[in-house]
């Protein structure tokens, strides 16, 4: 129960059907102002939406403190990783570690019969076992998030809400009673105060901030400083601050031993193949067509596999047509039609006009 409206719904709808419901929350992270920030979640006035919540429905609550170990395993990841030039998602790793890992140990030691959360996604059950697919809402859909989540913990997770539009879910929440009915969903980075991720990488990392050259990709010339490599990811265009310049420049690549952000056209972001590593497999790999995103708001793009998918292997993606703007640090997330089968963390990427890989 992060104290927003989903979670909270779905323990409504657990404790309405009879079952015998028990409310986790996961402290995360006490970070000043963020902690009051609506719209955040695992922090502050969460927990006491969520401790609120808990008590109209009459159910047992606990917090657990992991600020630690999200410390370690999210935020510092994410500041290492902008900090080596890539572009992370640590939302991703935080359902990889503390929430699914962690919490599903904790369900077991209740002797819960399963995890129930409110991702918009849909477990399927499918000739070989359940199976995870896009939400019913596309614009809810956090299948993407969720790619790294393994067959056995598929068994013991439920998503009850997949099948559900948004609106219906705050509609079932105004039903119950809830306060939280009409709470402003989670932001991407519950832990950033005000969306300034370059201030908080800043401060766990300060050589991030340490200025270098803006370098063109093609030529090699020099055209200006930037202001540390953090600022910067795959595919930007603003914020580089180039005057006098005949046609947009994006970011290419960042060369981040050397404090050098890499610029050129956009012809050069394009990309035939990425390599991902770490990867996940759910399911068998269907013989159909696949599809994959490399962004989590990116659509569904036609690609083929060379090599394996699945037990942390390294395999490499190749795009049908050129991709633009594939970042390292990012997921690709792999599909069968609605089927999540899996997916990995791009490592780097290769193709006519792409100089991102390293």
């Amino acid at each position: 129960m992060s104290g927003g409206v989903d979670s909270s719904v779905v323990a409504a709808l657990a404790a309405h059907s009879g079952a015998e419901v028990i409310g986790v929350t996961l402290q995360l992270y006490d970070y000043g102002p963020s902690t009051g920030r609506k719209g955040a979640c695992c922090a502050g006035d969460d927990i006491r939406d969520a401790r609120k919540v808990a008590d109209r429905l009459g159910i047992a609550h606990y917090v657990v403190d992991h600020e630690s170990r999200f410390r370690e395993e999210v935020v510092d990841r994410f500041a290492d990783d902008y900090l080596a030039g890539k572009t992370p998602i640590p939302c991703i790793r935080c359902n990889m570690g503390p929430k699914f890992t962690d919490l599903l140990a904790m369900a077991r030691e209740f002797g819960a019969d399963c995890l129930a959360t409110g991702h918009y996604v849909r477990r399927v059950e499918g000739a070989c076992g359940p199976e995870l697919h896009r939400a019913f809402d596309p614009a809810r859909d956090q299948s993407y998030f969720l790619y790294g989540t393994t067959e056995a913990q598929l068994d013991f997770l439920r998503f009850p809400l997949g099948g559900l539009p948004k609106q219906e879910t705050r509609a079932i929440a105004d039903s119950f009673g809830l306060a939280v009915a009409a709470k402003p969903d989670s932001q991407d980075i519950c832990f950033v105060p005000d969306g300034d991720y370059a201030k908080v990488v800043g401060a766990i990392r300060p050589e991030g901030i340490l200025p270098g050259e803006i370098v063109h990709a093609q030529s090699g010339e020099v055209l200006g400083e930037h202001r540390g490599v953090i600022h910067y990811t795959v595919g930007q265009r603003r914020g580089l601050e180039i005057g006098g310049l005949k046609e947009p420049l994006y970011v290419t690549g960042i060369d981040a031993p050397a404090r050098r952000v890499l610029v050129g056209p956009r012809a050069m972001l394009a990309v035939q193949s990425a390599r991902i590593v770490e990867t996940n497999r759910i399911g068998p790999l269907p013989g159909e067509s696949l599809t994959a995103k490399v962004r989590s708001l990116a659509k569904p793009v036609a690609v083929t596999l060379d090599g394996p998918l699945g037990d942390g292997a390294s395999t490499t993606l190749h795009f049908a047509q050129p991709e633009y703007g594939v970042a390292p640090g990012q997921a690709a997330v792999i599909y069968a039609g609605d089927r999540v089968v899996g997916g990995g963390w791009i490592d780097s990427t290769s193709g006519a006009g792409s100089s991102s890989g390293a």
